[in-house]
């Protein structure tokens, strides 16, 4: 008996203690970006007290680590320390980290001054107003998300995304189509399945999250590296593999699909590559989904391959290709379908894709340069065909809409960055983008019958094959001017070939720690952003010639000003407040008095047709109060509380202060997570997320009904343009799941169930004229829908 006793004691010590992990990863100097030899790296758990010191690489591992949510503290000599809280320890996967420190401002031989990274500073160092930082952990963790950076984003202070079936993002009442993506340094098209031209959000996104690494998202006066964008910056990057070891996970989820995904070592030089493929599940399992009953189809795959530190410099590659298509036949249509008509069949394709090579060379010891060569392809088509006279003996189909539009990039971008004190950074470069615009678009809407063949004309919006170039040169230091004051300052330039338009763009802020928990901001930025492309090529009959009498329209520009105040109340806990105040001019108007703006674009799936000979005299204004009170991740539980209240306003041809239809007025968001340990000593965890979203409606045009009804087709009261609002936006989401750690093996599980809009609230999608029924039908957004996904890690 005691033999056995012993055993049994022997075989429950080793179980254990095989429920551990690796954490490993790089420090590096955050001016130079150089990597730090010999810095200290301390995992601070009460079970375990181990230190290691980073090689000549900069690099550490930390093995045997208990899993579960750990504290490491990095340091090293001449640096303020850094403590990285809240890193997720599993069986089934090694961490990854790359820790930043700062040189001390007065150069002791020990610092002892200890700063935690947390979430409310970006990653990029000149981004110090108006910025934060998300991970992954954060994209998959909060409820009603569906894995979506997009929807991430609308958690955070002065966004509004009120509507449940794309990811469209309105940053402090700008519309979505002033929002930049850029991954890797390089700006890129819509990342987004079932993408429309133009625009920058869609139903899906075709980012996968389990490759970023900590990016930023930036909300107003973006440092001098950012430019051709007037709403906000989401910042990507891609992590790099396991240079060690080989891992795989697979996974699948109602929106993300069936993944799988797969890292390891490459070649000899602390290469690795990192490899991904998702498909949807819908398509495999048959049905329809967020708001529609048509099945649709998308696929991404998505990599980035380092080939490691040569003598030539760090080369990889990296990129996303993504396709999508669904098939709207009227047939099968529910009356409520949010993007498809009954008398209807429409087929829509479309196709995204990045691939670009990132070379970075050091230049000395505190200096680097880093090159990116990019490619990129954005494409869809829509085909329309409409029934008339249906379920009549004189029924017959005619082709009503046509639209096959492809934007092609090539980017260069190099970037040069110079650590010249640890009191002052430099950072200059150029950004050079070749653009190629394929667009053909015919349409019947709103056209006349010249022809008598009982029909609208099928008329040719747009037919065109354009080239042309932005130029986009920068440059931006950063100045500790006392261990309290750090200010920017920089200067971005913007050039188009299109236009023939230079504009010069000052960026300042300046950062005044007031108290060692108190802070505050003040940010200025002037920008630009080229009008949209189908407002831009849209063709016009001028003396029976298709002319594009929109083509030399100039930049709409935007003076932003921002003040910020942060507090912290603790290690874990954080307050902000921050006014801000955009005045927009140079926006696209009619020549003729009208309530048209180019501001407004964005608010539905497609842009104007019928706007020509547009002239840069309009005006608007975006201002407001956000408050943010967040507990980062720790003693199991975080919490989130964001509160938008602005107003967003513009003026037409006309004159006339109106609404902008982004102008919700408020947005309140309020998010809570805990975790519930499982077995005692056991690190399996079970959790549960919620969030609460209130927000203003959105305003909107009414519809003239007897006009409407005249005309066969929606027309709608412009001379009242958004002067009605929808009823408030209400959404309660639930999620809840269970993390699994295997005790003698690699391997973690994940599963989860998020029940999104569980009191199946109605909030509304639009009111709009039904030319079936000649009336004003209101249709709302998607009710109750659960989402569930598993994902196995080894």
């Amino acid at each position: 008996m005691k033999k056995i006793i012993l055993v049994l004691a022997f075989l429950y010590t080793a179980i254990s203690f095989s429920q551990t992990g690796i954490i490993k990863g790089i420090v590096l100097d955050k001016q130079s970006e150089s990597p730090l030899v010999g810095a200290t790296v301390e995992l601070l758990d009460q079970q375990v007290d181990t230190g290691v010191i980073t090689d000549i690489d900069g690099r550490f591992t930390i093995k045997d680590v208990p899993v579960g949510r750990q504290i490491v503290r990095v340091s090293y000599i001449g640096f303020e320390n850094t403590t990285v809280p809240n890193i997720e320890v599993t069986t089934g996967k090694d961490v990854l980290l790359t820790v930043s420190l700062i040189e001390s401002f007065n150069q002791l031989d020990e610092v002892i001054v200890t700063t935690e990274t947390n979430k409310d500073r970006a990653n990029n160092k000149l981004a110090t107003v108006s910025a934060r930082q998300f991970g992954v952990e954060e994209v998959t963790r909060f409820s009603g998300g569906r894995s979506d950076v997009g929807r991430l984003a609308a958690n955070f202070a002065g966004v509004s995304a009120p509507d449940d079936s794309r990811n469209d993002i309105v940053v402090r009442g700008n519309s979505p189509t002033g929002l930049l993506w850029r991954l890797e340094g390089i700006p890129i098209p819509n990342p987004n399945h079932f993408a429309s031209f133009g625009t920058t959000g869609g139903p899906v996104s075709a980012v996968n999250p389990n490759l970023l690494k900590n990016s930023d998202f930036i909300t107003s006066a973006f440092p001098s590296e950012y430019g051709n964008a007037l709403g906000g910056v989401f910042d990507l990057g891609f992590r790099k593999g396991n240079i060690d070891d080989f891992e795989f996970s697979a996974q699948v989820g109602v929106f993300t699909g069936v993944e799988a995904m797969a890292e390891g070592p490459m070649g000899s030089k602390n290469g690795s590559f990192l490899l991904s493929a998702r498909y949807s599940l819908i398509s495999l399992v048959g049905g329809g989904a967020g708001g529609t009953s048509a099945t649709p189809n998308y696929s991404d795959v998505s990599f980035n391959f380092d080939f490691g530190k040569g003598k030539l410099g760090k080369l990889s590659l990296f990129g996303i290709i993504g396709t999508s298509d669904i098939e709207f036949l009227g047939n099968d249509i529910d009356e409520d379908d949010l993007f498809a008509a009954e008398d209807e069949n429409a087929f829509v394709d479309s196709q995204f894709g990045v691939i670009g090579l990132k070379h970075q060379i050091p230049v000395g010891k505190n200096s680097f340069l880093r090159t990116i060569v990019a490619g990129s392809y954005t494409g869809n088509k829509f085909t329309a065909d409409r029934f008339i006279d249906k379920d009549t003996p004189q029924e017959r189909i005619i082709l009503y809409t046509e639209a096959d539009n492809s934007e092609s990039r090539v980017s260069f971008s190099t970037l040069f960055n110079s650590k010249l004190s640890n009191k002052a950074t430099l950072r200059t470069g150029l950004l050079i983008e070749n653009y190629r615009i394929d667009a053909f678009n015919r349409d019947r809407e709103k056209q006349p019958d010249t022809n008598g063949d009982g029909d609208p004309d099928l008329f040719t919006l747009r037919d065109f094959d354009e080239t042309f170039a932005i130029f986009q040169p920068y440059v931006q230091g950063q100045f500790r001017l006392t261990e309290k004051i750090t200010f920017n300052a920089g200067m971005h330039s913007q050039y188009s070939s299109l236009n023939e338009q230079f504009v010069f763009e000052p960026r300042v802020a300046l950062n005044f720690q007031l108290a060692p928990n108190h802070k505050l901001n003040l940010g200025y930025g002037l920008h630009h952003q080229s009008v949209s492309f189908p407002l831009l090529f849209l063709n016009e009959e001028v003396n029976g010639s298709l002319l594009q009498t929109n083509k030399d329209l100039d930049f709409v520009r935007s003076n932003h000003y921002v003040l910020g105040y942060d507090v912290k109340f603790g290690n874990d806990w954080r307050g902000k407040i921050e006014v801000y105040n955009q005045d927009i001019d140079k926006a696209a108007v009619d020549a003729f008095p009208s309530s048209y703006s180019s501001l407004t674009e964005g608010a539905d799936f497609e842009f104007d047709n019928d706007k020509v000979s547009l002239v840069n005299n309009g005006t608007g204004f975006n201002r407001g109060i956000e408050l943010t009170l967040e507990k980062f991740f720790s003693n199991s539980y975080y919490g989130l509380l964001t509160g938008s209240f602005y107003e967003s306003k513009y003026e037409g041809s006309d004159g006339i202060e109106r609404n902008s239809p982004f102008n919700n007025g408020y947005v309140v968001n309020a998010l809570a997570g805990k975790e519930f340990s499982l077995g005692g000593k056991s690190k399996n965890i079970l959790f549960v997320d919620s969030r609460l979203t209130f927000s203003g409606g959105r305003y909107y045009t009414p519809v003239d009904l007897a006009a409407s009804q005249q005309a066969g087709f929606e027309i709608l009261q412009d001379d009242i343009a958004f002067s009605q609002q929808y009823d408030d936006y209400f959404r309660w989401d639930v999620k809840f799941g269970i993390k699994l750690n295997s005790r003698n093996k690699k391997q973690s599980h994940r599963f989860f169930v998020d029940l999104q809009n569980v009191t199946a609230n109605e909030n509304i999608f639009a009111r709009r004229y039904n030319r079936l029924t000649n009336n004003v039908d209101q249709i709302d957004q998607i009710g109750f829908f659960p989402d569930v996904g598993y994902k196995f890690q080894f």
